[in-house]
């Protein structure tokens, strides 16, 4: 990858709205994406909201997890929750790329109890599923949930070392360094699905700024065969990306699968428990209540990325 030399402060973070439909996106934004120097500052904001980048929602409250340029975990300072943003510091004193990560991992899904399908509760994991299902279950259905909600911060020269992957959900292996974004360049990045290139999967881009202009500029892409996307950049300012894939049902024998994934943050179909497997018409089941087919696993990955004039 070829770097360019690292700026002295990063450009303006432009707010975003989004249509109603679509609604309560997360999202990090930090105060700055590249710094110069041997120890620099950076403030974070975090929340989910409506109008993305804009606070009128509810904080992200999760602390993040902080990997440092040579591959130890750092920490935030100075975490604070409030009515509408959670906002913390971060001490940059290592020269190359930091990542600051929300990874959330689940299990939903639902099981037949005394005639009735129930959903799992929220907050159900792999190490508490047994507990969750009661005792004389039976047609448990579960998939799992993974999202990783990452930003990346780079202090002098742009380095590597914190997109290792785990080989879980949704990971960035750049091909574009997420801090080396110019206007007249494509960002190109790589998606893993599970440790492997996560062919097909969905990726949204929007542009910042949408709350102080009419049309939202959102780009709906798909990766190739390798797992890669190649975005083509408006103006410069803040973007927030999503890549996702799963949550929907499948075709049941009763013929009463849905059509497809809901959007992020989009309101759940008829009968469906919130965060939940989604349900059809009359109930757990499709149309008139016939059964559909089981979940599948949820993965997602959102990220903030700011990109420059040249």
């Amino acid at each position: 990858m070829n770097f360019r030399k690292p700026l002295l402060a990063a450009a303006a973070i432009a707010a975003i709205a989004a249509p109603a439909a679509i609604a309560h996106r997360q999202w990090m934004v930090p105060s700055s994406t590249t710094v110069s120097g041997p120890d620099n500052w950076v403030t974070v904001d975090a929340a989910v909201s409506n109008d993305l980048f804009f606070f009128d929602h509810q904080p992200l409250r999760a602390v993040p997890v902080v990997t440092q340029p040579d591959g130890t975990e750092g920490k935030v300072e100075n975490h604070n929750v409030g009515r509408f943003r959670a906002t913390f510091d971060l001490h940059l004193t290592q020269q190359g790329t930091y990542k600051v990560a929300i990874v959330n991992e689940g299990v939903f899904g639902s099981y037949m109890l005394n005639g009735e399908r129930k959903m799992l509760p929220r907050g159900t994991t792999t190490a508490n599923l047994a507990t969750a299902i009661p005792a004389g279950a039976t047609e448990v259905q579960t998939a799992e949930n993974v999202s990783r909600n990452e930003i990346f911060i780079t202090q002098g020269a742009p380095t590597n070392t914190v997109f290792k992957t785990t080989g879980k959900g949704i990971e960035l292996v750049p091909v574009t360094h997420p801090n080396d974004l110019v206007t007249n360049e494509p960002g190109t990045f790589q998606f893993l699905k599970n440790g492997k290139p996560g062919a097909g999967l969905s990726v949204t881009v929007i542009p910042g700024g949408i709350r102080y202009r009419d049309a939202l500029h959102e780009q709906v892409l798909k990766t190739d065969a390798e797992g890669k996307v190649s975005i083509k950049w408006g103006q410069p300012g803040m973007y927030w990306v999503m890549v996702n894939e799963g949550g929907e049902r499948g075709e049941g024998p009763g013929g009463g699968g849905q059509g497809g994934p809901r959007p992020q943050g989009a309101p759940p179909a008829p009968g469906a428990a919130p965060g939940g497997p989604q349900a059809g018409p009359g109930g757990p089941g499709g149309p008139g209540g016939r059964p559909m087919g089981p979940v599948r696993a949820r993965v997602s990955y959102i990220t903030t990325l700011e990109v420059l004039a040249p």
